[in-house]
């Protein structure tokens, strides 16, 4: 039976790509918010979920680590998209017949020498896929967009030019979310998300992560937010190396605890290779 993956986003956005890299050849559920995209999940709309958790840029992203613990919604898989920048026109045109470039404002940023190299004007747009949808709507050979080439296949568009971002390391890491828990087994390379809270007690954030060096497990992830406006009550979102089987993470686990008031993880998955 054919799965419905939801993502944040117009057909042919990175979150779209991301999602046909981890789910090939399912049917894709475009959404305008975060919230709506989780709620598909919720709502049984859809099966699974595919955002975005962070960029190797611009660090990450905000509204999830907000949402997703208070989703109900369980991490069972990530996936790492390289982030990769084309000029997008319409069929048959050229570089020599571009004048304007239109995209989301990052996207641009993110092109800064190319578009200032070949003096382009630049419209700022809502999003990537967006832009190239219009561009291809519009069929005007002097304004191109900048988005993926998933883009371009999406809407019949030509890549005039690939890869023009300025850094070559743009990588965001997307998080494969489920309404049900799957637990990954123990063997091979596991990550381990979870969500904790310290007690308002001295040096207690320091004492709750020494299990982990102590125990020779890898933290590879730790933000902090506030919960609900209060400075007196942040909360930390955490991701380490192993599973919560392995008597390295159970002692970690049990030490982590007696200075925590509130804990709980959000999944134990399989642990992908940045590409």
């Amino acid at each position: 039976m054919t799965k419905k993956i939801a993502f944040q986003g117009e057909n042919g956005a990175f979150s779209h790509a991301a999602s046909a890299n981890f789910f090939p050849g399912e049917e894709y559920l475009g959404c305008v918010t975060f919230e709506d995209t989780l709620n598909a999940v919720q709502s049984g709309k859809a099966d699974y979920a595919v955002v975005p958790v962070e960029n190797s840029l611009y660090g990450r992203i905000t509204d999830i680590h907000h949402l997703l613990p208070l989703s109900g919604l369980h991490i069972i898989g990530e996936t790492y998209l390289r982030i990769e920048m084309n000029l997008l026109g319409v069929r048959g045109s050229t570089l020599a017949d571009v004048k304007a470039v239109q995209s989301l404002s990052v996207a641009l940023g993110q092109c800064r020498k190319f578009i200032s190299d070949h003096g382009f004007r630049t419209i700022n747009a809502v999003d990537t896929a967006g832009s190239a949808r219009e561009i291809a709507q519009k069929g005007d050979k002097s304004v191109a967009a900048i988005a993926s080439r998933f883009a371009a296949e999406t809407y019949g568009l030509d890549v005039i030019a690939s890869n023009i971002e300025d850094a070559e390391h743009n990588t965001t890491r997307f998080l494969v979310l489920s309404p049900t828990e799957k637990l990954a087994s123990n063997e091979g390379k596991v990550k381990t998300t979870f969500i904790f809270r310290v007690r308002n007690v001295p040096a207690a954030l320091y004492k709750a992560m020494g299990g982990f060096a102590t125990n020779g497990v890898n933290m590879t992830k730790l933000e902090s937010y506030m919960v609900g406006g209060n400075f007196q009550a942040t909360q930390f979102y955490a991701d380490i190396e192993g599973h919560p089987d392995d008597p390295s993470v159970q002692l970690a686990l049990e030490e982590l605890n007696f200075f925590t008031d509130k804990f709980r993880i959000l999944g134990v998955y399989p642990q992908a290779e940045p590409r």
